[in-house]
């Protein structure tokens, strides 16, 4: 771009309104001083949008400089304390209160298909629907005195197949060296009666966690006593008003 040059007199009218000079500077007046240095709106606007987005707000800077994570450092530690504390309340103590033990009827009953030793029952337990149960019990129980027999079950173990088919309880006997007996509840027990040991309250589980062996840890002290009498730990198995869950002849034996 070509620029004209100005003229000698145009550059000698220019220095004759030129500012008197003051210790070698230039003097202005307060009306001429410039005005303060006005930040760049946009530059600062610039600046924010280079900035990187966490949830729509500034990350946090630690005293490094380092970006801080939303929440802090600490927080996946206390969730798992929380947990790991929330699944020793859930545990609570391990006695026979955690077992589900009801009075149940057993309606029908034939040999397992795939086993000589084991019985399939279709037991009422007051639930509307029978369940399942397999029992080892062809060698003490002929079918026709399984038939109709009163019984305690177990109801709270885990279902699993046995030799194919699905048992979802338990049938509860006195296990002696030479023979095994069903026990037996009150006489004027009913269907869906809860078994109780009055001196251990508490809550059966819904379902005991094979994992952690809650059936396993007490049944070395689920025994019949010196009166043949279902008891955990000498305290009797009873059902409150009705009487004691009892074995036809085996005292101070196990239970399983």
């Amino acid at each position: 771009r070509q620029v004209q040059l100005p003229t000698k007199a145009a550059i000698a009218a220019l220095s004759s309104q030129a500012a008197p000079l003051v210790n070698g500077n230039v003097e202005v007046s307060p009306s001429e001083k410039p005005p303060k240095e006005v930040k760049d709106a946009s530059n600062k606007k610039t600046k924010q949008e280079d900035q990187p987005v966490t949830g729509g707000k500034k990350p946090k800077v630690d005293k490094k400089g380092k970006e801080g994570k939303t929440g802090g450092g600490d927080e996946k530690p206390k969730k798992a304390d929380a947990v790991a504390s929330g699944d020793q309340a859930a545990d609570g103590a391990v006695d026979v209160s955690r077992l589900d033990l009801r009075v149940g009827k057993i309606v029908a009953v034939e040999r397992h298909p795939d086993a000589e030793t084991l019985y399939v029952e279709q037991v009422d337990l007051g639930e509307g629907r029978n369940r399942t149960v397999v029992s080892g019990l062809v060698k003490h129980f002929p079918v026709n005195a399984m038939k109709d027999r009163i019984a305690v079950f177990m109801c709270n173990l885990k279902p699993a197949k046995i030799r194919g088919v699905l048992s979802e309880a338990m049938i509860m006997c006195a296990v002696g060296p030479q023979k095994t007996e069903i026990l037996v509840p009150p006489t004027d027990s009913v269907i869906g009666d809860r078994i109780v040991v009055e001196e251990y309250p508490g809550k059966p589980d819904e379902q005991l966690n094979p994992k952690k062996k809650i059936w396993e840890t007490l049944k070395p002290d689920v025994r019949t006593d010196s009166e043949r009498i279902a008891s955990y730990k000498g305290a009797r198995w009873t059902i409150p008003g009705k009487g004691f869950v009892v074995a036809p002849t085996l005292s101070s034996t196990q239970i399983s």
